[in-house]
């Protein structure tokens, strides 16, 4: 039976976001990227399909804000006074996202964008370098710990651990083992940027 949305207390601003978000994510958790829908999102939510176009023009907008807005923040980068632990909890969330929604929108979304390009510039755009941003704070901190050496800090450094979780996803899949993640740390970030 399907809730007539209108009958129901009305949810504006980001209330309204909230529930649309997680509607998205419980539908990608439940049939898949290929298999969601603006219908079912609306009806799982308990809004309007109107609501959700007027917001996101297309499914590839509604499901990239709603994994964004799921995913850790740069402000929310894990401190727990060492670096390597740092790096070791701030992968491991990494890895528990593409396990989950996350990384089942991240496949749907690529596999849309190799047939069409307009996708892949909006998860650039989307993106907007968060995996970066969250490693450049644990880095800040470390530096003032004196346990990384600031000349030592370089783009390419700062992406290598999230590049190679992401290529272990892509290439084999979930659930991505926590040795993975240690092996990272240990055996490519700790070398490449811990002071010597």
């Amino acid at each position: 039976m399907v809730t007539d949305h209108r009958k129901l207390p009305r949810r504006r601003g980001e209330a309204l976001n909230a529930a649309i978000f997680q509607a998205t994510l419980d539908e990608l958790a439940e049939v898949g990227y290929a298999g969601l829908t603006m219908e079912r999102v609306a009806e799982r939510a308990r809004a309007s399909k109107a609501s959700l176009y007027r917001r996101w023009p297309s499914r590839i907008e509604l499901v990239m804000e709603a994994v964004y807005s799921a995913l850790p923040t740069p402000e929310s980068s894990p401190d727990t006074g060492n670096f390597r632990d740092d790096l070791v909890a701030m992968l491991s969330r990494t890895a528990q996202a593409l396990s989950g929604p996350a990384g089942e929108a991240l496949r749907g979304l690529l596999g849309e964008a190799l047939r069409n390009e307009s996708p892949l510039s909006a998860m650039r755009r989307g993106t907007q370098g968060v995996a970066r941003k969250m490693m450049e704070e644990i880095v800040r901190r470390a530096v003032e710990r004196g346990e990384v050496d600031p000349r030592d800090v370089t783009p390419r450094r700062l992406d290598a651990g999230q590049a190679l979780l992401r290529h272990h996803f892509l290439f084999q899949g979930t659930p991505i083992p926590d040795s993975l993640v240690v092996e990272i740390v240990d055996e490519v970030l700790v070398p490449l940027l811990k002071r010597r």
